[in-house]
């Protein structure tokens, strides 16, 4: 065993120079790394290599000096041997930390979408299950839940808010409207009528907004702009255009999501307006026989001379 290492040993720190030699002239044939560079080809075939064969050298003595043919070719072909075995090991691993690094990215764009929800979410919103839409839902309220899964799907679960908005105010005025008008009348079909176009206009819109998110689903932003920051020197003219034209898509894109959302708040506020407009029709029939204002000034006659009242001994 000891001859074996001491023949390893030899063979080793024979091909230590030819080694240096390829590397110098071509640094990605003699080092497994993805950038490798001639600094590192001296540091690998002057240091760490011949240290190692230094070493195993030193260790063999104890048995003499008596060095076997066959460790002598395993020194000799160690390193052609062990170079694709470490690239392979190398690729598995960068692999492997990029998989973890996308996965904390994910989690990481997951719970930012998660408290920009919380953040939009207003106060008595209603939230939508796509995939149980509420009892006795109309046509209106299911085109809803499908738009609000489209965006669920097109990974922006922020926008879908914007359905649930929808879907709240439409509840809101159609209770309003049931309050003031009784279903039979022309003024309620009237109403409900223009409330539902007013709504679907809002379907229109977020279907919009989905189709162009959509899009843009599978472009990662932050990758992006992690390779421009982090290999921004190394990248070829292309290629670098290539990624600044994905990052101009992204931002593109998401200037035109604004203005659609700007369109949503319109048809919110126009629905607002409706609910509080339609509250303020009194459409019952008063049941006090004078007015508030008559029965205040009776009653406080009354009280004032409520001392006539008082029984005489």
């Amino acid at each position: 065993m000891l001859g074996f290492l001491q023949g390893f040993s030899y063979g080793l720190f024979m091909t230590c120079l030819p080694w240096l030699l390829v590397g110098l002239f071509n640094p990605a044939l003699a080092l497994p790394g993805l950038a490798p560079n001639r600094l590192q080809v001296i540091l690998r075939y002057c240091l760490l290599v011949p240290f190692i064969s230094v070493l195993a050298w030193l260790t063999s003595l104890w048995g003499g000096f008596s060095p076997s043919l066959l460790g002598w070719l395993a020194g000799i072909v160690a390193i052609p041997v062990a170079l694709p075995v470490e690239r392979t090991l190398r690729g598995w691993l960068a692999r492997r930390r990029l998989r973890r690094q996308e996965a904390q990215r994910a989690d990481a764009v997951q719970k930012q979408r998660a408290q920009e929800e919380r953040k939009v979410y207003e106060s008595g919103v209603r939230v939508l299950d796509p995939a149980h839409p509420p009892e006795g839902a109309d046509e209106l309220v299911l085109a809803m839940c499908r738009v609000k899964q489209r965006l669920i799907d097109a990974q922006r679960p922020d926008l879908g808010i914007q359905a649930d908005r929808l879907y709240s105010r439409y509840s809101h005025v159609l209770e309003v409207l049931g309050s003031r008008f009784h279903t039979g009348e022309l003024a309620f079909k009237r109403s409900r009528g223009l409330v539902a176009q007013v709504c679907l206009g809002g379907v229109d819109t977020l279907t919009t907004m989905a189709s162009h998110a959509r899009g843009v689903a599978s472009v990662d932003g932050q990758y992006v702009r992690e390779r421009l920051t982090r290999e921004g020197k190394r990248l070829s003219d292309e290629e670098r255009a290539a990624l600044v034209r994905r990052l101009d898509l992204l931002v593109e894109t998401e200037h035109y999501l604004n203005g659609l959302t700007a369109r949503i708040e319109s048809a919110l506020t126009v629905l607002d307006d409706t609910a509080v407009a339609m509250a303020r029709i009194e459409t019952a029939r008063p049941q006090a026989a004078v007015t508030t204002e008559k029965a205040l000034d009776d009653l406080r006659r009354f009280v004032e001379g409520a001392d006539r009242y008082a029984r005489k001994e």
